[in-house]
């Protein structure tokens, strides 16, 4: 069965958690439809509660594009990305999902590099990364380049899980296989990533990559604190102890 026929068969469920993101959401959606014009897929908007508008703006876009294609599935407040993940994987109607940001640092352009990489390999994951040739980082001062990449040689260091960016949240999941390892996953917040894919590594899963650009958000402000830090660095000593 050759790649474009397969293509046509697979269906891709995009889940998009949201918090105050109004000012991005409509990009991002247009940019989605614009990149992905062969594939059949759904956009599933998780918004945390959003004050500044960003589910009317959802509402706009579903007028727009159908509400067939783009579901909004809202949560009442904040709750974390781990968990965002699985409320949006309950709607999913693909047997592929792909996470990405909202905030433009995930661009869709690369979209169809993810899906023609897991079309050529059979791949059960394909993961956007920075940080082999033709990836990288715009947009960031030194200090969080610093940072970002102290925290994947270190996580490399100690847990070995053969992908080179484990903190990056731009990945494609067989549905089954996101359904197993989120089942194993304890954590919250940016850790949920990194231990997403240590665990699939754990278990065998066959992972691939993709060099991507991330660019740092255009509207709005960094969710990224000195307490997201604590917590990588208290989630990386309990993959240690526990994979």
């Amino acid at each position: 069965m050759d790649g474009q026929h397969q293509k046509q068969k697979n269906k891709y469920s995009i889940i998009v958690p949201t918090y105050n993101e109004r000012l991005n959401i409509g990009l991002i959606v247009y940019l989605i439809f614009k990149h992905l014009r062969e594939a059949d897929f759904e956009i599933i908007i998780v918004d945390d509660g959003s004050p500044d508008g960003t589910q009317d703006v959802v509402k706009q876009l579903q007028q727009v594009y159908g509400e067939d294609r783009i579901l909004l599935r809202a949560r009442p407040r904040k709750l974390g990305l781990g968990t965002a993940y699985i409320h949006g994987m309950k709607h999913a109607s693909g047997n592929f999902v792909v996470i990405m940001d909202a905030d433009l640092s995930h661009h869709p352009k690369y979209l169809p590099a993810f899906i023609s990489k897991q079309l050529e390999t059979g791949a059960d994951i394909v993961t956007g990364t920075r940080y082999v040739k033709g990836g990288g980082v715009h947009g960031w001062n030194l200090m969080r380049k610093l940072t970002s990449r102290g925290a994947n040689v270190l996580a490399q260091t100690l847990l070995w899980p053969g992908v080179s960016d484990l903190t990056g949240s731009f990945r494609l999941y067989r549905k089954s296989v996101l359904e197993d390892i989120i089942s194993c996953c304890v954590s919250k917040g940016y850790v949920f990533q990194m231990e997403m894919i240590v665990r699939a590594s754990r278990k065998g899963y066959r992972i691939e990559e993709v060099p991507i650009t991330f660019v740092d958000r255009v509207y709005g402000s960094s969710k990224l604190g000195g307490s997201e830090i604590v917590e990588y660095l208290k989630g990386l000593a309990y993959l240690l102890v526990t994979t």
